[in-house]
């Protein structure tokens, strides 16, 4: 009698203490544990301009970028003072778009 009364009484502490801690519906973490990555830089576009395979002269253009599209910075590529290139990223909808469009590319800035 005293041990089902015990194991009862640990089993419903254990039951109103553990979801607190769980994330799914007890204490939130501060954004500041969080290890959110601040260094992307998005760009949006003000003309049209070609996404290209590769960063050179005789890329083939993978498509044509329509004024406003959001993109984000992966990182540049300079081949000279004048030719500045950056590997960028569409934004997109995973789920909605059509799951061969192409999303990465190079433009020239």
């Amino acid at each position: 009698m005293i041990n089902n009364l015990l194991r009862n009484l640990c089993l419903i502490t254990f039951a109103l203490i553990a979801p607190i801690t769980l994330p799914a519906g007890g204490i939130q973490k501060s954004f500041n544990q969080n290890k959110f990555t601040n260094n992307t830089n998005e760009i949006i576009l003000n003309s049209y301009t070609s996404l290209y395979s590769f960063p050179g002269i005789n890329a083939q253009e993978l498509s044509v970028l329509d004024i406003g599209t959001t993109l984000s910075v992966l990182r540049n590529w300079k081949v000279s003072e004048r030719e500045i290139w950056l590997r960028v990223e569409l934004a997109s909808n995973k789920f909605l778009d059509h799951p061969n469009k192409i999303i990465k590319g190079w433009i020239k800035i």
